[in-house]
């Protein structure tokens, strides 16, 4: 059995439940199932392997809020680890990898970014050289700590701003598609005209729960309205999930398969065709499946979930062969295989459907970013961009499909209202991470689509307060942003 032990003055920094949420993983960053334990400022991760790991915790970063970072990659030892040292020593060395294989890239690195290295470096020596565990030692690291997240974000915003420049001298505008999920009721035409004004693009949902809610019975009013709303302003269109692999989304009348992997398969296949049929030469991309790999639905296995996806992907194919198919990933750094003894993490279910030779022609993560539990945890964007990259490595294209939140309070028209937004979520940190991670997206030219997932916050929807129109249907200053990013990089 490993064991690692981490120490955390004063033990009270972080309360139990955050504790909870840590993580250990290897050089695959694949995070391992782990029993964790807290117990006044001592955090031991035990696990069923040893073997040398980075952890990766959630941590309130000064200025910032609460942050998940990593450690360098640690030895299994007796002796306890001093956690702030550790986190700050693992950040700056994140940093000071990347501004590495950059430069070697050709980045201009301004002097600021050095300063912050530089200056971040000096507290880890002192935070190094104090007593293990002191007052002292634990200052300076969490000094360290802020100024090596600054510097991450730094580093990143200047990979985006000289990137997006070599990008703009063969291109002007991108033809990367900034998409807007229409939700699944109809749009008003004050709306609407926002929304063209704004996005590129359409992403139309179909929810099975929705269209058949009596086995045979199909209502397909909303997104034919939709649909051809988005054809009608020129707008591609993106369609699906078709089969969202989870509880909400399915109608109730098949939990009568429960037991029945064939004859649930065969009632999901029926209903990709029924909408392929009718939307077939209306579509730009075919969303077959999302949410694949996170929630259990019914009584399925994950094999058979992974299927199941293959079995709709090959339906739409064999129907509409022009036509690109991609699915969707949930939560794709996996955290959620901290609890849960599984066999497919995220990046290996998607390798495996791409080997197949299903014609699947791209991948969609979906990143709900702060919200927890459920969702992705916040993370500064070096480490958002260095995940990306390790996606892009199974050589698909990318779709990102995103949402954060605008307010921390609870939500009643929230599906998933227990998956909480994080403290100090507001109008303006949802601006901020558009304004932040979209011009970083669109500097990588593997993503080749960016979906904001939430539309309105004044109907039903999955995540709290994540909509571009609040309660009172005013728009949010994000979509104002977006706006202004389309007018400035794409089509």
């Amino acid at each position: 059995m490993g064991r690692m032990r981490f120490l955390i003055w004063p033990p009270d920094r972080i309360k139990s439940e955050i504790a909870q949420q840590a993580y250990l993983v290897g050089l695959d960053r694949i995070p391992w199932p782990c029993r964790v334990s807290w117990n006044q400022g001592e955090l031991v991760m035990e696990r069923n392997v040893s073997d040398s790991a980075n952890l990766y915790i959630p941590w309130p970063v000064e200025g910032v809020g609460m942050l998940m970072v990593g450690t360098a990659t640690l030895m299994e030892r007796e002796e306890p680890y001093h956690l702030p040292l550790e986190l700050a020593r693992g950040k700056l060395g994140q940093v000071r990898n990347q501004l590495g294989e950059w430069e070697a890239l050709g980045l201009v690195v301004p002097e600021e970014l050095q300063r912050l290295i530089s200056e971040g470096t000096r507290q880890l020596a002192e935070a190094a050289l104090a007593p293990p565990g002191s007052e002292e030692s634990t200052t300076a690291a969490e000094r360290a700590l802020r100024l090596a997240v600054e510097a991450a974000e730094r580093l990143a915003c200047c990979y985006a701003d000289q990137a997006l420049a070599v990008r703009r001298r063969s291109s002007p505008k991108f033809s990367t598609w900034l998409a807007i999920d229409l939700g699944p009721t109809f749009l008003d035409e004050t709306t609407g005209t926002q929304l063209v004004q704004t996005f590129s693009a359409a992403s139309v949902p179909i929810c099975w729960h929705d269209v058949e809610t009596t086995e045979g019975t199909y209502s397909w009013d909303a997104p034919d309205q939709l649909i051809a709303w988005s054809r009608k302003n020129r707008l591609p269109v993106m369609v699906g999930p078709l089969l969202q692999m989870d509880r909400r989304s399915l109608p109730d009348w098949i939990y009568l398969c429960e037991d029945d992997m064939e004859a649930f398969a065969a009632f999901a296949e029926e209903f990709v065709q029924a909408a392929v049929e009718r939307y077939r030469g209306q579509v730009d991309l075919w969303i077959a499946a999302g949410r694949i790999n996170t929630p259990a639905i019914l009584s399925l296995s994950e094999e058979e979930k992974v299927q199941l996806t293959a079995r709709m992907i090959q339906c739409i194919h064999s129907l509409d062969p022009q036509t690109p198919v991609v699915i969707c990933i949930d939560q794709p750094w996996g955290e959620y295989l901290v609890h849960r003894e599984l066999d497919f993490p995220p990046l290996h279910v998607a390798d495996s459907l791409l080997r197949a030779q299903l014609g699947l022609r791209g991948l969609m993560l979906e990143m709900n970013l702060g919200y927890q539990p459920g969702g992705t945890f916040s993370r500064d964007l070096l480490e958002i961009s260095r995940h990306l990259d390790h996606w892009a490595m199974l050589g698909a294209p990318l779709y990102i499909s995103f949402c954060a939140p605008s307010n921390d309070q609870p939500d009643p028209l929230a599906h998933y209202a227990n998956r909480r937004p994080p403290p100090g979520a507001s109008p303006r940190t949802q601006q901020l991470w558009i304004s932040r991670l979209v011009p970083l997206l669109l500097a990588k030219p593997y993503i080749q689509g960016i979906v904001w997932n939430h539309l309105r916050d004044f109907i039903p929807h999955d995540y709290p307060h994540g909509g571009l129109f609040d309660v009172r249907r005013s728009p949010k200053p994000a979509l104002r942003t977006l706006a202004a990013l389309r007018q400035a990089f794409l089509k």
